[in-house]
């Protein structure tokens, strides 16, 4: 379980066997087998090569996420221990789909979720964009929009967005499981 506040921005730096430089991560406490969310996915650390963390990506996760399959940086947060602080929201790391940027305009990004997913997105809800919690600040069939401070910007790679760039997408997890009750009666 995360947080969906980003820790640090680290680097893909292979991805035959996936290797991320995790830069200023804080690593004294990252053990084999421990969780760590690298662009919103919840991968398995299987080994510590110094400031390097080695993971397993299955073919699955690669086919239903976007941002794994070559070099390039990615918003890194290891998982949370009991009694921590929750800055943003509860984000489980499994990805819910492929979003894609529509527009963005003064600070305000307008994307698009796989149709699928725009019944769990809600006015001041939460959704988690490429492992960023954030607020969603307008619904309109399956866009939303979001809008990102300059801390946000500078903090993740969330700057990067420009119309047409897909990320990953994890709606909140209250919704979901609040749609499976509903379905259920």
């Amino acid at each position: 379980m995360f947080s969906g506040i980003v820790q640090a921005v680290g680097r893909i730096v292979s991805t035959q066997p996936f290797i991320v430089d995790a830069r200023a991560l804080p690593l004294a406490d990252v053990r084999i087998g421990d969780s760590v969310c690298v662009q919103g996915v919840c991968l398995t650390v299987i080994a510590k090569r110094g400031r390097r963390l080695v993971f397993d990506v299955s073919r699955e996760t690669l086919a239903i996420t976007t941002g794994l399959d070559r070099p390039g940086e990615v918003n890194l947060e290891k998982a949370l221990a009991a009694g921590d602080r929750i800055g943003g929201h509860l984000v489980t790391g499994h990805v819910d789909g492929v979003g894609h940027v529509v527009a963005v305009r003064n600070g305000c990004y307008r994307l698009r979720a796989p149709r699928a997913l725009a019944r769990y997105l809600a006015r001041k809800g939460s959704v988690a964009v490429d492992g960023v919690s954030l607020t969603v600040n307008r619904v309109r069939g399956a866009e939303f929009e979001v809008f990102l401070i300059p801390h946000t910007l500078r903090a993740t790679t969330l700057a990067r967005l420009r119309p047409g760039v897909t990320v990953n997408l994890e709606v909140d997890l209250i919704a979901r499981y609040l749609d499976r009750l509903r379905r259920r009666r």
